[in-house]
């Protein structure tokens, strides 16, 4: 039986434009591709192990045409918006009292300030959750098998009694792996709503 779930946030609550943002930063550092180095960096930076202001200086440094603002703003570009329907989902799971609810985002602080400014109800979002964890904050990032025990250990829950609900494939495989039940949700075509018609086997 499910007994907690384990929520992703982008593209799971938080429309994003990933492809789109991938092309305005390609088009906007004149690139055809991205070095190593520099996904090398973002990585780095979404896992908190270097500052947002190291962050900027890497990318100041390397595209010295460009400013701090022009920087951020390709760097948000991918957020999008929140559809409400999904808090008011996650406010009647919450009443419900059924579920240990977790949050767990890789998000870095230059996303997580955008949310907090253009989101009106972040703070009635994040209280929804039991624990929110946010990659940068906790310096664990998805798929690493480790930011996956750290979950289950800081909880003391266990794997086969626990959803993880993630867009990305890689991320549910690995979750997949340690025993958690998984829904690789596909957002272009499932709601998160959606989640006990969906994944009715399991509830």
């Amino acid at each position: 039986m499910i007994k907690t779930l384990v929520f992703d946030f982008g593209n799971v609550f938080l429309n994003l434009d990933i492809d789109g943002a991938l092309q305005k930063a390609l088009g906007k550092f004149k690139l055809k591709e991205f070095p190593e180095e520099m996904t090398a960096i973002n990585c780095l930076y979404e896992q908190g192990l270097i500052s947002t202001d190291e962050f900027i200086e890497f990318y100041t440094d390397n595209f010295n045409t460009l400013s701090k603002e022009e920087i951020i703003d390709t760097w948000n570009f991918m957020l999008k918006d929140f559809p409400s329907h999904r808090l008011d989902f996650l406010k009647e799971l919450k009443a419900s009292s059924k579920y240990k609810l977790i949050l767990l985002s890789n998000t870095n602080e230059l996303h997580i300030n955008w949310v907090k400014e253009n989101i009106s109800f972040f703070d009635d979002f994040k209280n929804c959750f039991d624990e929110f964890y946010l990659s940068h904050e906790i310096q664990l990032r998805k798929p690493n098998a480790d930011i996956y025990e750290f979950v289950l250990k800081e909880n003391n829950i266990k794997a086969e009694d626990t959803l993880f609900i993630d867009d990305k494939k890689e991320n549910t495989e690995a979750a997949s792996k340690i025993g958690f039940h998984v829904w690789n949700i596909d957002e272009t075509l499932e709601d998160v709503v959606n989640l006990f018609t969906i994944k009715k086997e399991l509830f």
